[in-house]
């Protein structure tokens, strides 16, 4: 989906961009093929947290958005060492909806972007609401392999 709305901005990606990192073989989800901002090419990972899990409950209680923004962080971790033609974008959404800060911005200005180029001035809108129904799908599937098996010796 993500890779789709590059594609729509007129930025040709790949994913899963392989030597990035030398060292351990880390690979983001994706990368821009051409330069995105200040002559650098983007590359993103995208997680889904539940804020409900263990790690994030206690913080998902007191704000909305803790465990988007921690797994956010997380992921600027793990990819710190990234070489300096790059610019990394983490993509953190929690299983209840919402966006972490990088995101929100990622997303909003790559909705600009398709916009200009399509005259839809509401581009943004429909990216925000094909990510939301995508997690919608991961939560019914989830929810779905959690079932226990139906007992069909009857």
């Amino acid at each position: 989906m993500i890779a789709h709305g590059f594609a729509s901005a007129g930025f040709p990606i790949t994913k899963e961009p392989t030597g990035l990192f030398w060292s351990d073989g880390k690979r983001p989800d994706g990368l821009t093929l051409v330069p995105w901002q200040s002559g650098k090419a983007l590359c993103w990972d995208v997680t889904v947290t539940c804020p409900l899990a263990d790690s994030y409950v206690t913080g998902a209680s007191c704000e909305a958005g803790s465990a988007a923004e921690l797994a956010a962080s997380r992921k600027e971790e793990k990819y710190a060492a990234i070489d300096g033609r790059y610019i990394f974008e983490p993509i953190a959404i929690e299983s209840l909806g919402v966006f972490s800060t990088s995101a929100r911005q990622l997303l909003a200005d790559l909705g600009r972007r398709i916009s200009q180029i399509s005259g839809e001035a509401r581009e943004s809108g429909y990216l925000f609401q094909r990510c939301s129904v995508l997690v919608q799908r991961f939560n019914a599937i989830l929810l779905h392999d959690s079932l226990p098996a139906p007992d069909c010796t009857d």
